[in-house]
């Protein structure tokens, strides 16, 4: 039998993470700034199907949710996916996913950093020029770097601040558009080819993601295992709901919605008028912070979970005397994530943050029925019904979605797992001898 982690009752961090902070974290985490393109992109390849295609794409991702629900609630320690893999299938299973997801949570970060300068280009076109461009980045990052570490309550409380930020705008438009549909412009055509409908949910996958890092701050939760599963299925829920209506907004109020670059900005005009435009667009960048600060907030216990088990060095699992923050693994993921976003160059040459985000849920769907399997596996307080026929139909949705990957992207996500494993080898002698 392999050997389960340390009990996270010996864990140095603070349990400041309550339920609805919880909540919080994971629509920070699932809703980004890829909505506020994406009505107009699916809506241009299947018209009002897309109506559907959004209801298809969340039943998809609540049974991904589901297997994450389930797993996660078997635990209480820091790490999330990282500890699901190590605990079902070793410590190198573990590594790997951990590595991993860390790395595409640092490549996603200097991404949307850019993205959050195109945006503020909008209301302050001095932003994407240099020295302008890097002092917004700057900024940014040392101001979520500095809250993150001055405690996991003030994480929380700035990421409740974003949550209702980002969502007074979306709820803003939905309630006062929603009267303004025009019925008949939600009546579908013929319907369009399954090859185009798979198309478009695909596409929308991508903007459910982000859920799976939810679970690694559970080494800081009041009660992981009984308020992980909550927080994931009613966001997951939430976020469809919100996504669905937006939708129905966009194709029942703007005619030329399929040409339209910015289609939640160009509805708020129609909708609110002409400051809805500048709403929206505030809401875009509320919206993208939100999303950074859930970056910083769970990549770096990433580092300090694998530090923790002697598999990366031992000072990333120091924790602030004051603030019992993992203090060392924020400020070596921030600075990162800094050189990253401020250079970009990195970002075109490996985009990769899709493809293992696929990968992470085969890993933890998988783990679900090598837990389930394993008399020593730690007792689920979730237990979903067909768990295992669940997790397989799970595991053949995600593999149908890296099959429709990009070859660049699993080349780049190949070598990006061989450096994990040149990284795990080269600490293998440590890792024993500490034990």
């Amino acid at each position: 039998m392999r050997e389960l982690p340390e009990p996270a009752t010996g864990s140095p961090l603070l349990r400041g993470i309550r339920r609805w902070d919880l909540l919080a974290i994971m629509i920070n985490a699932t809703i980004g700034a890829g909505i506020f393109g994406l009505p107009s992109r699916v809506y241009a390849l299947i018209g009002a199907y897309s109506l559907f295609a959004y209801v298809a794409c969340g039943v998809v991702v609540a049974l991904i949710v589901l297997c994450f629900a389930e797993v996660g609630s078997r635990f209480d320690g820091t790490g999330g996916p990282y500890l699901y893999a190590r605990v079902a299938f070793g410590p190198f299973a573990g590594f790997e996913v951990g590595w991993l997801t860390w790395l595409a949570r640092l490549t996603s970060f200097a991404a949307l950093c850019n993205l959050l300068v195109s945006y503020l280009h909008a209301l302050w076109p001095a932003a994407s020029s240099e020295p302008w461009r890097s002092v917004v980045i700057c900024v940014v990052v040392g101001a979520l770097t500095a809250v993150n570490v001055a405690g996991v309550r003030d994480a929380a409380v700035t990421s409740n601040a974003f949550s209702i930020g980002k969502l007074l705008p979306l709820g803003l438009l939905i309630a006062v558009g929603l009267p303004l549909v025009v019925p008949s412009r939600l009546v579908p055509g013929p319907p369009p080819a399954a090859g185009a409908f798979s198309k478009t949910v695909l596409l929308l996958v991508f903007a459910f993601s982000g859920f799976d890092v939810v679970g690694v701050v559970a080494g800081e939760m009041r009660d992981p295992r009984r308020d992980l599963p909550w927080a994931m299925l009613a966001g997951i829920a939430a976020v469809t709901l919100i996504y669905e209506l937006l939708q129905v907004v966009c194709v029942g109020t703007l005619p030329g919605l399929a040409g339209s670059e910015r289609p939640l900005a160009d509805a708020g005009v129609r909708v609110l008028g002409g400051a809805g435009a500048v709403v929206l667009s505030l809401g875009a960048l509320i919206s993208i912070l939100g999303t950074l600060n859930g970056i910083v907030l769970a990549a770096p216990r990433l580092l300090f979970a694998m530090a923790e088990h002697h598999e990366l060095p031992r000072v990333l699992a120091a924790a602030h005397p004051r603030f019992r923050t993992p203090w060392v693994a924020i400020l070596v993921s921030s600075g990162i994530m800094l050189v990253l976003a401020v250079t970009g160059s990195f970002i075109r040459a490996l985009t990769i943050s899709t493809i293992i985000r696929m990968l992470t849920y085969v890993a933890t769907c998988a783990a679900l029925i090598a837990l389930r399997r394993r008399p020593d596996s730690p007792p689920a307080v979730l237990l979903v019904p067909a768990g295992a026929a669940l997790a397989t139909l799970s595991l053949a949705v995600c593999g149908w979605l890296i099959a429709n990957s990009g070859l660049s992207e699993m080349r780049d996500a190949g070598m990006v797992a061989l450096l994990g494993v040149a990284v795990y080898v080269a600490r293998r002698p440590f890792r024993h001898q500490r034990q």
